[in-house]
Order: structure tokens, then sequence, then C-alpha cells
């Protein structure tokens, strides 16, 4: 078992870290010039990256399929994020569609 102290340091660590990191964006990015093609990579590089993460997290449980309620209400929240819509617009009714489908025994 980790002790407190042990945690509360790693906590710590990650925070400083963390800060580091968020800060370094803006502040080096007046020093250095990225070319165009390295931008554009970036740039679609952090889109495959959320895509990814919706994937996983949005069609899978463990190691199977989560079934269809939960992917609908990524789909729903999808459309309205395109949309536009409010952020807590998209959230409820992300998880209002997911929550009405297992209401109604849609796995």
């Amino acid at each position: 078992m980790t002790s407190r102290p042990t945690v509360m340091v790693a906590l710590l660590v990650l925070s400083a870290g963390t800060f580091a990191f968020r800060f370094a964006g803006p502040a080096l990015r007046a020093r250095f010039a990225f070319p165009k093609r390295a931008e554009d990579l970036l740039s679609t590089a952090a889109i495959v990256l959320l895509a990814s993460l919706v994937a996983t997290t949005g069609l899978t449980t463990g190691h199977g399929f989560s079934g269809f309620a939960r992917p609908a209400g990524v789909l729903v929240g999808g459309v309205l994020a395109v949309r536009r819509t409010p952020f807590p617009v998209v959230v409820i009714a992300a998880a209002a569609t997911t929550a009405i489908l297992r209401l109604l025994h849609v796995s």
C-alpha cells in the first residue's frame, strides 16, 4: 500500500508538470515558428486522438462491445456538437438518449 505522503508528493509533481506543459505552449509559441506542414499534422493528430478516444470509450466496455445505447448517445452528442449546440445541451441530450434507450431495454 502506498503511503499518504508519497501520494501527495506524486500528486504535486504531476500537477506541476501539467501546469508547466500548459504554460510552455503559449510562452514558447512566440519564440518558435513551426512549418505549416507541422501545424497541419498537429491539428490532424489532435482530431485523430479525440476520435480514437470517443471510439474506445463510446463503443467498448471492458473488452467487448458496449451495446447500442451508448454509441447512440455519443452519436447524438456528436451531431449536436457539430451543429454548435451549447455544451450543456450536448451533454444532457447525449445522456438522455443513452438513458432512454437503456430504459427501453436497448442495450
